[in-house]
């Protein structure tokens, strides 16, 4: 830009002058590039309005001059843009890597196998740039079972992420202790009807929090599998290529709402055989709108997936749903995928990690 504008002046008559675009190359610039490279245009240009002036005879005139102050003034102005755009994007890429190291503390990644289980995790956060947020999921491995939990916080926000933290946490330390189900539900109720930062000033204590939650456990060597749902979605059984919703006929209240509990925890048990798969997911995805409003029918379109690997599962789901809503999700969505395997293929009855005793995740 700067050699054609320069050029262009040089060979024009002294009456027409194109010099004064030269204060659009640096402005451009900044567009894209660091201070330095910036300012190493903005002389370019300078140095090529300064030349245009002594071939026309016009440096030491007042219109000239102008131009030059003109064009000295914008360079400096983009310059320092730029040196406040670069360290705002080096503070930029400092948050971001503390919100990625908060995502695998509150969601670490599941391993692919767990005893008799294959699994796959998913988080679909609804802002572009978020990595946490207010739903969550977890496991852990006991001696002869796992234990999983996938939940979602109510509210947005710094609140929602410190009530999805507080309950991990405590799943992940309550069902090391050989609980029953009901006992562990009881436990991250208990967990989420107290929130410290009440009592720190951080937010509001009279706001009213609760976590939907569905709790499960899976044996190794029964072809069963137990849970509790504290108003969260039900789980979708896939088995034999017929997709149905786990309903349980005396579903909880919301953990953190346990007022309203007044008949303990109903534990729902359903089979699950090998080769059978489990969806577990956030109310992010089924209450996903497409342009005309229209909930995303997540039941219907797995059934058309249920011979994938539940890493290939999700992946199909992801990309269907990005598709159903044009890119933009109204809400994070989490999602756990798990296939019984034989036992032959899982490493035995009680899997790798029970070798040690429970392991969290």
């Amino acid at each position: 830009m700067i050699v054609v504008i320069t050029v262009a002046d040089l060979l024009s008559p002294s009456d027409i002058h194109f010099g004064a675009l030269l204060v659009a190359a640096p402005a451009i610039t900044a567009s894209f590039a660091g201070a330095w490279f910036t300012g190493v245009i903005g002389l370019l240009a300078i140095t090529g309005e300064i030349m245009i002036g002594v071939h026309h005879n016009r440096l030491g005139t007042e219109n000239m001059q102008s131009e030059l102050i003109a064009m000295i003034a914008v360079s400096a102005f983009v310059v320092v843009f730029c040196l406040i755009r670069d360290r705002e994007r080096r503070v930029l890429v400092q948050v971001r890597s503390v919100a990625e190291a908060a995502q695998r503390a509150l969601l670490r990644p599941l391993p692919e196998s767990l005893g008799t289980l294959r699994l796959a995790s998913v988080y679909l956060a609804a802002a572009a740039e978020a990595r946490v947020g207010g739903d969550l999921y977890g496991a852990v491995r006991t001696v002869n079972a796992t234990r999983l939990i996938i939940g979602d916080a109510r509210g947005k926000g710094l609140t929602a992420i410190s009530d999805a933290a507080a309950l991990v946490s405590a799943f992940r330390e309550a069902a090391r202790r050989g609980l029953s189900l009901p006992e562990l539900v009881a436990d991250l109720e208990d967990s989420a009807g107290f929130n410290p930062y009440d009592f720190a000033g951080e937010w509001p204590a009279s706001e009213e929090t609760f976590v939907t939650a569905v709790a499960l456990d899976i044996p190794d060597d029964e072809p069963v599998l137990t849970l509790v749902n504290c108003g969260h979605p039900p789980p979708l059984l896939v088995h034999a290529g017929e997709v149905t919703p786990l309903q349980c006929e005396n579903p909880a209240p919301p953990l953190g709402l346990g007022d309203l509990c007044d008949h303990g925890y109903a534990v729902c048990s359903f089979r699950f055989d090998e080769g059978d798969l489990l969806l577990l997911y956030t109310d992010g995805v089924t209450e996903a709108r497409d342009a005309a409003g229209v909930f995303y029918p997540l039941a219907d379109r797995i059934g058309a997936w249920t011979q994938e690997a539940p890493e290939g599962l999700l992946k199909r789901v992801c990309d269907d749903l990005l598709t159903y809503t044009g890119g933009r999700l109204g809400d994070d969505a989490a999602m756990i995928a798990i296939r019984r395997m034989p036992v032959a293929d899982s490493g035995g009855a009680y899997g790798p990690a029970a070798t040690s005793g429970a392991r969290a995740f």
